[in-house]
Order: structure tokens, then sequence, then C-alpha cells
């Protein structure tokens, strides 16, 4: 048996299974930096974020770039037809700044238009052409470059490393071809341009050298005519011809309105998570604040949940967590409480705050209503019932995170929302359209029902938490509503427990499934990474969760994430501390 590399190395606790993939057999070193650092679930991707800092870009132009590097080589993810989000920490000013860029359902997209084309259910299947919004993450791109960048580089410079892997090709890395195999038959039935985004008539297979030139062109185009090179001319109408010649309802207006607004800069919410170990050595600087992007996104899920689980300590409720073991019966099952009352609140009230009458964040991050929350936690068995809404497993979302050498830092997201999204290729574009209004609910009185331009709930969530001021980590857990989940498991691994942000991410995590109708008391399944000690999960069965222990690959669902650190040190010159999770493709890297 190999001796333990870190201090948490759950292999050599549990001598009934093989040591080495019990512990993911990852065997990734922290990468440290005194300059720039990006961290993506790509090589290829974080290279090309790489060659513009090296360029004289800042975190945001080296996120566009990976952003449009991961759409080449991760087009089961994430891609220029879905969404996204960032969030920025701003060194000289000391401050975070919000970005939503995601897109609204076209005018015309009523409950009773949808119902009138056989449209039925909770939800708008994924698969159905009424689940495409419009793309929010071309113009989230180019604004995030305009409003954040350095102004040194141009669109032209910044997307010129995705164009080249684009143009001339790139070998296909084995999580990739896994995952693009899997949704072959969804290309090939979704659109007549399938073979833009396949292989030789099928899906490229680990190490083949794929060639996307028609995405080439529509990234020429943004970056030479700007965000009206994607919403008005060519590839705006093929999006609407595509998607009317499948009874959909969506118009160049649509598109038009989308450019005329731009991305929108929102004021990020924020918890301060005050529970003593959270202070650190910092004198005067109480607890750590997590930042998130409000409503329409699910980032509100990680903030209650985390004041949950401070009211659960001061309210003695659960031991110190800083104390109790890692991934213990007592340390799970709080963790997971938490985060079921978190979704059971978040998952019906978080919708478009446009639409909607309320601040549901000041709401539900009430002092008191936190309080009351955390009193239904019952630390001797799973309590709680989620009777108006519970997450489901998905992992098709590309994180990234960016940090530059004058200590700026981009915590980014872009996504399909499942996969290929709708799989659907507008002709000569070279890119997938997003499902992401499968998001919303079908219900008219429900706060998330669908309506004319209105944003549907979102689960890609940026993350970010400061020192006071000082900035203390850019991270996120990509996977659908894995998110919240990953980023409390992955925080309080570096938080409570001195974990790396490498082990942080190595670490086995729970992930909550769907719930699950039931006699009183029945709760949504809960899996378990292998690595989880098996006797833990046997008595949090006894306790009343419904238990499963996945392996294999399978364990995507318990996300894949990117996670960097600003280090204290005594010279006073900036480290930075980088990790990317085990279950991708992906590195850290850093910049010479």
């Amino acid at each position: 048996m190999t001796t333990a590399r870190s201090p948490f190395d759950w292999s050599v606790t549990d001598p009934h299974h093989n040591n080495e993939y019990m512990r993911f057999a990852s065997r990734r070193s922290t990468v440290l930096s005194t300059k720039g650092v990006v961290a993506s679930s790509q090589p290829l991707a974080s290279s090309a974020g790489i060659e513009i800092l090296n360029a004289g870009g800042n975190a945001a132009d080296a996120a566009v770039a990976v952003a449009a590097a991961l759409n080449v080589t991760e087009p089961c993810n994430t891609g220029i037809g879905g969404d996204a989000f960032c969030l920025f920490y701003d060194a000289e000013k000391r401050t975070v700044r919000a970005f939503n860029g995601s897109g609204r359902a076209p005018q015309a997209m009523t409950l009773d238009v949808l119902r009138s084309k056989g449209v039925d259910g909770i939800e708008i299947p994924g698969n159905s052409i009424h689940s495409v919004t419009v793309p929010g993450a071309a113009a989230a791109w180019v604004d995030t470059v305009e409003k954040l960048g350095s102004g040194k580089l141009t669109m032209q410079d910044i997307l010129a490393p995705a164009i080249r892997l684009a143009e001339q090709g790139y070998p296909v890395h084995e999580s990739t071809a896994y995952l693009w195999g899997r949704s072959e038959k969804l290309i090939k039935n979704a659109s007549p341009n399938s073979d833009e985004m396949l292989f030789q008539g099928r899906a490229p297979r680990t190490g083949e050298l794929m060639r996307m030139p028609t995405l080439a062109r529509t990234f020429r185009e943004l970056a030479t005519k700007g965000k009206e090179g994607f919403y008005t001319g060519r590839v705006a109408q093929a999006i609407v011809d595509l998607v009317k010649s499948q009874g959909g309802v969506m118009e160049l207006d649509d598109l038009k309105d989308h450019l005329d607004r731009g991305t929108e800069e929102v004021k990020p919410i924020q918890y301060t998570y005050n529970h003593p170990a959270a202070a650190g050595d910092l004198e005067g600087k109480e607890g750590v604040t997590m930042y998130e992007c409000p409503p329409n996104g699910q980032g509100l899920t990680t903030l209650v949940a985390l004041g949950i689980l401070d009211e659960l300590q001061n309210q003695g409720k659960v031991g110190d967590l800083a104390s109790v073991k890692h991934n213990s019966v007592e340390y799970l099952h709080a963790l997971i409480e938490a985060l079921r009352l978190a979704f059971a609140d978040t998952r019906y009230h978080v919708s478009d705050p446009h639409h909607s009458e309320h601040d549901v964040a000041a709401l539900l991050l009430n002092p008191k209503y936190l309080s009351e929350r955390a009193k239904q936690f019952d630390p001797t068995k799973a309590s709680v019932d989620l009777e108006k809404g519970s997450p489901a497993n998905t992992c098709d979302t590309v994180y990234f995170s960016v940090t530059d050498q004058y200590g700026n830092a981009c915590s980014f997201i872009n996504s399909n929302y499942a996969g290929f999204g709708t799989g659907a290729v507008p002709s000569g574009c070279g890119f997938t359209l997003q499902n992401r209004g499968a998001g919303f609910t079908l219900s008219a009185d429900h706060p998330n029902c669908v309506a004319p331009r209105k944003r549907p709930y979102h689960t890609i969530i940026p993350a970010m938490a400061t020192r006071g001021d000082e900035l203390f980590l850019s991270f996120g857990v990509m996977g659908g509503f894995m998110q919240p989940q990953g980023q409390i498991q992955v925080l309080m691994n570096v938080l409570h427990h001195g974990f790396t942000v490498q082990d942080a991410l190595d670490a086995p995590r729970f992930c909550i499934g769907a719930g699950m109708a039931g006699p009183e008391g029945a709760t949504s399944e809960v899996y378990f990474e292998q690595g989880v000690d098996q006797n833990v999960v046997d008595q949090l069965a006894k306790m009343g969760h419904q238990v499963k222990v996945v392996d294999g690959w399978g364990r995507f669902q318990f996300g894949r994430g990117q996670v960097i650190q600003k280090v204290a040190n005594d010279t006073g010159k900036l480290v930075w501390a980088a990790g990317s999770d085990p279950r991708a493709d992906g590195q850290a890297i850093a910049q010479v």
C-alpha cells in the first residue's frame, strides 16, 4: 500500500477496495504561480487562455478565449449556441462584478401556444425545438471583453486560438469522445445539418483529429462584426430558419432584441459565512463572503445552504464542521439536509426577476428565515420533504477560472444545458442550439412559468469567495443541479479541513438526485461517489437516506470543478494555487 500523499487520503482508510481506484487515480499536484493561471476542463482550452495572458490580456480577455476554445474542443458541453454567466474580481477596486448572459424565450412563446403545439406535461422536453431560447453566450463574450477586458486586445486577437483549433483541427480527448458518442443519435436526428458536428458521419473517437470549419466561420464573423455578426445577418437567419422549420416560434426580432439589450450587469448576491473557523488568521476580518449571480440563476441555493449550515452550528444541532470528521455520517447528513432545504425553496421561487414582484434573494437570505429553516433539521434522520421541487442529474456545462498577474479573477461558466442541447445545428454555423427552455415550468401559477421574453430557471453558476475585500477563491463545479452541491462540498473541504484546492476537488462527493414521491419521511435518492466509506453510506441509509454508490463514467454526475485560490504568504508577492477536477480531461496551467 502506498503512503498517503495527503492527510485525507481516503483510500488508506478503506482496505476493502482498490486503493488507487478509490483515490480516483488523480495524483494531480496543486499548480502554483506568481502570474496568471487558467484552470479549465480541457488542456487545449487552458492553453488558449495562457496564450491571451501572454499577449497582454487580463483575466476577462483570457476567459473569453477559453470559452471559445472549449466550444471547439468540448462542444458536448458548451458553445456559442448556449448561455454564459461570469463574476469578475477587480483587484484595483477590490470589488466583485456580475454579468448575466442568459437569453430569453421568443416573444411569441406563451403557455397557450405551447399547448396548441402539443407540448404537455410539467416542462418543455429537452429534445424539443421549443426548448430553444435565444443564445446569450455570443453577446456575453463580446461584452465581457468590452466591459472587463484589458483594452489591449481585440476580439480577433482573443478568438484567434479557437479559430485556429477549429480550422486546423485538434485531437479529441477521452471524456469528450465518450460524451460525444453518447449524443451521436441525438445530433443525427435533430437537424439536417448534423454532419457539421460529426466526424465522417459519426461521433469522433479519442485521438481523432476533428475540424470544425463552419464554427470557425461563425467565430470570424463575431470577431470582425461584433455582436451584430451573430444576432443579425447570416447566423441569425440560420438559427431562425432551423427553429421555424421544426414548428418553433423564434423570429429575427427575438435575436435583435437580445442584441439591443446586451449582457446584463447585475448586482451579485452574497452571504458571509461567519462561523469562527471561516475567519482564518486574518485579524479584523470575519468570515468568508460567498458571491453568486442572482436569479434567474440557482446560485442562491448555495448561499441558502451555507446560511443553514451556519445556523445549524450556531444552534448546536451539529458540531463545529471544522472538527467533525470529513465525509463522516454527521458531516454528510448536515450538508445533505441543508442542501435539501435550500433546493426546496429555490427550485420553486427562483425565476426571472424581471417577471417577479419579490426580491427572492433578500427573502430567503433573511437571518430569521434561515434560522427557522435550520430548526427543521433532525440530526437523527433524513426528514426533509421536497414537495416544491428537487434537483435532477446532468453534467453538461463547462466551468473555468482565470486569474492574472494583476490580481484580477474571472469566474466564468458557459453551457448548452443538456449535452449538445437540442443537438440541432443551424446550417453553416457549426454549433448546436441550447435547450435551456426546458428549465421553464408549464404551470400557469408557477413563478417560473414560460412567458414571452422571459428567462428560464438557470443551473449554471460561477462562484467567488472573499475574506474581507481580499479575493479568497475563484471557483465552480459544473453539472446542472450538482453545481451548488459541489460548491458547498469543495468550499467546506478548503475552509474547514485545510485541503489544498486540488485535494478539495479530488475528494469523493455526494449528489442529491430527483425527488421521489412516497410516504411521510420519504426523501430523494442520494448518490455517493465510490470512495465514501461504505460504513458511512450504510449508516446514512439507516437514517432514511435512499442511497446509491456510483463509480466509473457515472462519476460525471458529481460535477467537474476548477478552483483558483489566492494564497497568503510572508513575502507580500501574489501567489495563486490552482486545481482541476480529475473527473474531466482538463488541467490548470500557470503563466510563465
